[in-house]
């Protein structure tokens, strides 16, 4: 496929243009930042018309994509004022999607956010492992927008029965070189509760992508996508109550099972991890 990818720059985005290419792809890295080449075209998403001309066509480079991954973003609450995020976010999301539809892409992979599910949980999860049941629970600005663009997709897939919009609530993502600092998590269980000890290899976020380029169906879905483990060493049953001991854990959990439920992702795109930072640190 011919891919436009946005974001392609970050830490997220590096490992995802990796892999697509690796497994035979044309991948158009649209970001603000990025290294000079024939993969690479500088753009401002919150241009609506940079946005549009950008996945139409670019003179010797590609005449129309196939399918657009959507990953910039001011990537977490509190990087800038809130109503910058807004608008940066939520306007650049809605040009990439209505330049897509326009150009007339069927398949829309993009980042939503674990945050919708109600991150820092400074209000218990309703159960655990969360998955993709609940109403939103946004907490900041910058979920708000998650949660937003979640349903404005849900609208744009009413509109055209035959789009595809794949919203992946990433967990907190990780590299291999990150996985050094994760045995001093153990030092305090309620240090991480905030993402429920959640992480994803960026690897492996990597693989839901294109999972869900080459098999999603028409329609919207939300996916957690996560790691199948936690960040720590003790277990998750003990880690929940502990931490969480009003809240009910819906099934018997595995010594590290994420909490960040998976299953929906493994049944309905085969999404598998492979990476754990357990394998990484001796």
């Amino acid at each position: 496929m011919q891919i436009a990818l946005t974001g392609g720059s970050g830490k997220l985005g590096r490992a995802v243009v990796e892999h697509l290419r690796s497994a035979g792809h044309t991948v158009w890295n649209l970001d603000t930042v990025g290294e000079r080449g024939p993969g690479y075209v500088r753009i401002d998403l919150t241009d609506y018309g940079q946005v549009a001309d950008a996945l139409a066509g670019i003179d010797d480079r590609h005449s129309g994509v196939d399918a657009v991954v959507h990953l910039a973003a001011i990537p977490a609450p509190g990087l800038a004022p809130d109503a910058a995020t807004f608008r940066n976010n939520m306007l650049a999301t809605y040009n990439v999607f209505q330049a897509a539809r326009r150009a007339g892409v069927k398949r829309i992979v993009y980042a939503s956010s674990e945050t919708v599910l109600g991150l820092p949980f400074d209000t218990p999860p309703p159960y655990i492992p969360v998955d993709e049941e609940y109403p939103a629970r946004p907490e900041s600005t910058y979920s708000l927008v998650k949660h937003l663009e979640e349903q404005m997709a849900i609208q744009l897939c009413r509109w055209d029965p035959e789009l595809s919009v794949s919203a992946f609530r990433f967990s907190n993502v990780m590299v291999p070189a990150d996985y050094a600092a994760f045995p001093g998590f153990d030092a305090d269980p309620r240090g991480r509760k905030w993402n429920l000890w959640g992480y994803i290899d960026a690897r492996d976020g990597a693989q839901a992508v294109e999972r869900a380029l080459e098999g999603a169906r028409p329609g919207f879905e939300a996916y957690i996508i996560a790691a199948a483990d936690t960040v720590m060493s003790r277990s998750s049953a003990d880690l929940a109550a502990e931490v969480f001991p009003g809240v009910t854990v819906t099934k018997e959990l595995g010594e590290h099972e994420t909490l960040l439920s998976i299953e929906k992702a493994r049944r309905v795109l085969g999404y598998d991890p492979q990476h754990s930072w357990r394998d990484e640190v001796g």
